[in-house]
């Protein structure tokens, strides 16, 4: 994002969903307290698929004073369960994804998906 955006301010926010409850627990957050309201986001996600990731990564954001249209969530793939909790919770958010796959499994996987993004990306 530097190199393409170089006076943008970097921020990371770190979630892990737990494998049972599908709930997400925050283990890192360097969000700064405040935010100025017509601040532009851009959330990276590369899978969005129960939606409860990004929609912690949103109110994270809106807490601190940002609009909602002026985020701007990415992904490669979604699944229709968290693209239907961000619109109703969020109408005026555009969200950018590659492809949106049919649904998602019993374990809250993205069907057929490409598998846990963490695990591809960190070789865990």
């Amino acid at each position: 994002a530097q190199t393409l955006l170089p006076l943008a301010s970097t921020y990371h926010l770190g979630l892990v969903r737990d494998e049972e409850t599908l709930d997400n627990t925050c283990y890192l957050n360097k969000l700064p307290p405040q935010l100025d309201p017509d601040t532009r986001v851009l959330i990276l996600d590369p899978m969005l698929a129960t939606g409860g990731s990004i929609m912690r990564a949103m109110a994270e954001v809106v807490s601190r004073g940002v609009d909602p249209a002026n985020v701007r969530i990415e992904s490669v793939v979604a699944a229709p369960p968290a693209l239907q909790k961000l619109s109703a919770a969020y109408p005026s958010l555009t969200v950018y994804t590659a492809m949106i796959d049919e649904g998602l499994n019993d374990h809250g996987y993205i069907v057929p998906g490409l598998g846990d993004a963490g695990d591809r990306a960190f070789g865990t």
